[in-house]
């Protein structure tokens, strides 16, 4: 049986990172059928942040060497394989430097999955990701485009690099008419958009497409739901969410949207979505290469809408007339309307969208995991 170690944030965290290490570590846990629990080695913020819990191996991330001293235990432990989780943000050290302090002092082979891949990476980002490619044995990537810009960059072998989607819950179709009762959306037409709130998540647009879409949709309901992103909360407060509080009273459409400013846990983000009709993803930033909001839509099976950014693109290849552009909100307008106006196609495009989330459930995703850790320890064990 192979014993994993993660390196992370994990939950209660409220990150995105934290809560997807927090289910990858489950999904890989329930298909080896192990009672055994694997490590997590958790980012803290100071070296005092203690856990009770030993399965979780605290890792203060300004202080550099902790990272060697951590390394040091997982070689002394009986982990087999490492799972690096790299974001650039979550490490101490200049562009997270103070992760290749422990690589570098690693004895286990790493497996790092990377949840940021540049088209052009430029310092201090590029020789960071050149260095984790090159030490660990195999690379994760969430996008297909993200083999090609680690192959041509760093010239990773394409043989170490292995695509697998981001991991996402299973829909539960039978609970949609109660859920949109509870949020009391079943007499309205819904958009949705999520994630901690700032600017560049393209919400203007759809604000400014919203006037021409209840011409025709009288009853449609456009939510913005996440509390506003912390890090904006501190250079500015609430200032930006008060933009788009304003653009909406200009724009007359107060009773068509509706700001939920609030930290939604898994299972009531899996409730809104779940209720919603369309899911919708207008990023202005087309190299974002994954979108946690979109990945779990999809994989519940809910239709969507996006700019063609990076993630998306991949994501929705088999479905182009799904992406929009952003510099326009006629092109929004009228594939809103047309969606929203027409149950048969609203529906039909569900089921596209649901059968391309069928790879995407976590038990098919830790299934996939856990066989290439499994690879790994195989050929780590074997003499050379």
């Amino acid at each position: 049986m192979t014993k994993i170690a993660y390196v992370s944030t994990y939950v209660p965290k409220k990150c995105g990172l934290a809560t997807y290490t927090f289910h990858l570590r489950q999904a890989v846990q329930g298909v080896k059928e192990w009672r055994g629990k694997d490590p997590v080695i958790v980012l803290t913020d100071s070296v005092r942040d203690k856990n009770d819990d030993p399965i979780l191996w605290p890792l203060p991330r300004d202080q550099e060497a902790a990272y060697a001293k951590m390394a040091r235990k997982i070689n002394q432990s009986d982990v087999d394989v490492v799972s690096l989780q790299h974001e650039f943000g979550i490490f101490g050290g200049e562009a997270g430097g103070h992760i290749l302090t422990l690589i570098r002092n690693l004895e286990k082979p790493l497996i790092t999955t990377f949840h940021t891949v540049f088209d052009k990476p430029l310092p201090p980002y590029a020789p960071i990701q050149r260095e984790i490619a090159e030490r660990s044995r195999k690379i994760i990537v969430m996008n297909r485009k993200a083999i090609d810009y680690l192959h041509e960059t760093f010239g990773v072998p394409k043989e170490r690099i292995f695509f697998i989607p981001h991991g996402t819950p299973e829909p539960n179709p039978e609970s949609r008419h109660r859920l949109r009762a509870q949020l009391g959306w079943d007499n309205r037409k819904v958009l949705m958009t999520f994630g901690l709130l700032g600017r560049g998540k393209g919400i203007e647009l759809l604000l400014r497409a919203l006037p021409g879409i209840v011409k025709q949709i009288p009853d449609v309901l456009y939510a913005i739901v996440g509390q506003t992103h912390p890090e904006v909360k501190k250079r500015e407060g609430e200032r930006y969410r008060e933009e788009l509080l304003e653009q909406i009273r200009r724009s007359g459409i107060e009773r068509n949207v509706v700001m939920i400013d609030r930290y939604m846990e898994e299972h009531d983000l899996v409730k809104h979505l779940m209720a919603c009709d369309i899911y919708v993803t207008p990023y202005p930033g087309m190299q974002q290469i994954t979108s946690g909001t979109l990945a779990y839509a999809v994989g519940l099976g809910r239709p969507v809408l996006s700019t063609p950014y990076c993630y998306a693109q991949d994501l929705l290849s088999d479905y182009p007339e799904l992406l929009l552009p952003y510099d326009d909100e006629q092109p929004w307008i009228d594939k809103i309307v047309s969606l929203l106006s027409n149950d048969v196609l609203l529906r039909g495009w569900g089921k596209k969208i649901e059968s391309v989330g069928k790879s995407m459930h976590w038990p098919e995703v830790g299934r996939r995991h856990e066989q290439l850790f499994a690879e790994v320890r195989k050929l780590e064990s074997v003499p050379r």
